[in-house]
């Protein structure tokens, strides 16, 4: 889709446009998955803060300034409701369990295994760089980090992947 027609949508919405607010989401959704699981590692948490971040960005798409900038906007928004979900399981317990990976998600299996080697904020840098095609000043200002930090997440978390690869995939419970 062109930048036009999504700034269309983007407008659309704002003027409470229930179509074109469901159509903004579904290009989305992908995307919104995988910055969910980088971050939560859990397909039900995952879900649950995706549901979370569009009712939020439902309700306060008002509030959005400038169009072009929706998918930052939107991915701010879906972060924070990853840090609330997480939190939340915190209190309840301090195990991080590995689940075992739907049929259809078989392809995601290896990528999810090679996130497992790298700390929280090295697999969400990781994740909108390469995942999303967000450039390292993006990330920085969905973040609301320094640009030097991104590429200092970016370069230690290539280290920590290319180890991960040389030692032959390496389970994350054996790291």
């Amino acid at each position: 889709m062109q930048e036009k027609q999504r700034s269309d949508l983007v407008k659309r919405a704002k003027r409470r446009e229930t179509d074109a607010f469901t159509e903004l989401m579904q290009l989305h959704m992908k995307d919104m998955y995988r910055v969910a699981v980088s971050i939560l590692m859990n397909d039900e948490d995952a879900a649950d803060a995706i549901q979370d971040a569009i009712l939020a960005c439902w309700e306060k798409i008002g509030s959005l300034k400038e169009p072009r900038y929706f998918s930052t906007w939107m991915t701010r928004i879906l972060i924070n409701k990853c840090y609330d979900i997480r939190k939340r399981n915190q209190r309840f317990t301090d195990l991080e369990g590995w689940e075992e990976p739907a049929a259809e998600d078989h392809y995601n299996l290896e990528w999810k295994e090679a996130l497992c080697v790298l700390n929280e904020q090295q697999r969400v840098v990781v994740e909108l760089f390469y995942g999303e095609g967000y450039r390292t000043e993006e990330i920085a200002r969905i973040l609301k980090i320094p640009k030097s930090t991104v590429q200092t997440r970016l370069w230690r978390a290539r280290q920590k992947l290319a180890g991960y690869y040389a030692d032959g995939y390496r389970s994350c419970q054996g790291i």
